[in-house]
């Protein structure tokens, strides 16, 4: 059996290596370093990939949303609601503009943003909302826009995990993930679905003006160089980083693909177990179909019910299976975003998952014999 990685990107790049070398050597003879052709290029293959009209390239996920937060001119002590179990970098960027981050619970099924809580958060200064797609599927988008329309509000997608998952709305129409709401941000750190070798990111819109504004945000506000039009930041996708995404995103929806594959073995292997609640698809799905396209599998997080979720990591550390623990504490508890607003019943569902969830394995080259290891190593102990 091949050594365990909870991410092999070694085993993707061998098979995608001759186009990469050999666009990396030609942007090295060039020194098109910074903006080359492979960024222009690969920002409208993307588009066409989302069918987004305007997609911006950027230095990473974080400056994504922030620029995309920027854009659409929220100021000082307005009110963004989003998600208390995600990764801090989306509360980040609403308290780094000094907005006000408001964070409320999930659900335990998805565990992506509750929708009835987020009605019940929403006062006069609320002005966006951001639905994080959590391990690879979207939040409830039927629901929040429905919100965000009766409030008035921004909806800002956080698609750094879901690029590549459908969204398939109430009347049966589909949209890519991030290409629903009035703005998204997606990162592409080596470990995401579509990742490159490095740092980078990117925000879409359908909003002509919007897009007009982040394009000159993410440039030092300069549309003309010189002339700084509005406040900015330096945020550039670098040309290597353009170029190993271009080689990739033709294989994105292969990629995906592998990993539901991967998961419905997972899924197959812990039917039935004692002590497992499995990943849930899709909002009236049960199970991972066999058409599916709503969830890409970003990670593939079980909870373990017996209260021995520790114990299970120390026993996987000890076999050497990689794990991930996303994660083991909520927002609301983290001293930088600790505020006397909150109080622990507004978060049980959050609270219960930090003490619960565990990822395993979850990449496009995990093998049979692989999975079958993990399993039968997560289920014995769980017997014992």
């Amino acid at each position: 059996m091949k050594k365990l990685q909870m991410v092999d990107l070694v085993g993707q790049y061998q098979a995608i290596k001759k186009q990469v070398d050999e666009s990396i050597a030609q942007i090295l003879n060039s020194a098109a370093f910074i903006n080359g052709p492979e960024v222009h290029a690969f920002q409208k293959e993307l588009e066409d990939y989302l069918q987004v009209k305007h997609v911006i390239p950027c230095a990473n996920g974080t400056d994504a949303l922030q620029i995309a937060m920027m854009g659409l001119g929220l100021q000082p002590g307005d009110e963004v609601i989003t998600a208390d179990f995600t990764f801090a970098a989306t509360v980040e960027v609403i308290a780094l503009l000094r907005l006000t981050p408001v964070l409320v619970d999930v659900e335990p099924d998805t565990f992506n943003i509750d929708p009835i809580a987020i009605e019940k958060a929403i006062t006069s200064k609320t002005k966006a909302i951001v639905p994080v797609h959590l391990f690879g599927q979207c939040a409830n988008m039927d629901v929040i826009m429905e919100i965000a329309q009766k409030h008035g509000l921004f909806v800002i997608e956080d698609n750094a995990q879901a690029i590549g998952a459908n969204y398939t709305f109430k009347n049966g129409k589909k949209k890519k993930a991030g290409s629903i709401g009035h703005v998204a941000s997606t990162s592409f750190f080596p470990s995401k679905n579509l990742g490159c070798y490095g740092d980078g990111g990117a925000i879409y819109t359908d909003n002509d003006e919007l897009a007009h504004t982040i394009r000159g945000i993410v440039n030092h506000g300069m549309y003309t160089r010189y002339h700084h039009d509005v406040v900015g930041v330096n945020s550039r996708l670098d040309t290597i980083q353009a170029a190993v995404l271009r080689a990739k995103l033709p294989h994105l929806d292969s990629y995906c693909n592998q990993r539901r594959e991967a998961a419905r073995k997972y899924v197959n292997a812990f039917q039935g177990q004692d002590f497992i609640i499995l990943p849930k698809t899709g909002i009236d799905c049960s199970g991972i179909c066999e058409n599916c396209d709503c969830h890409v599998f970003h990670q593939f997080t079980i909870r373990i019910m017996n209260g021995k979720r520790d114990e299970l990591a120390a026993h996987l550390a000890e076999k050497n299976i990689p794990f991930g623990i996303y994660y083991p504490i909520p927002l609301h508890k983290q001293k930088a975003y600790i505020d006397k607003r909150y109080k622990e019943s507004d978060f049980p569902v959050t609270n219960e998952l930090v003490k619960e969830v565990i990822s395993l394995p979850m990449h496009t080259e995990l093998e049979d014999d692989q999975i079958s290891f993990i399993t039968d190593t997560v289920i014995q102990f769980l017997k014992n």
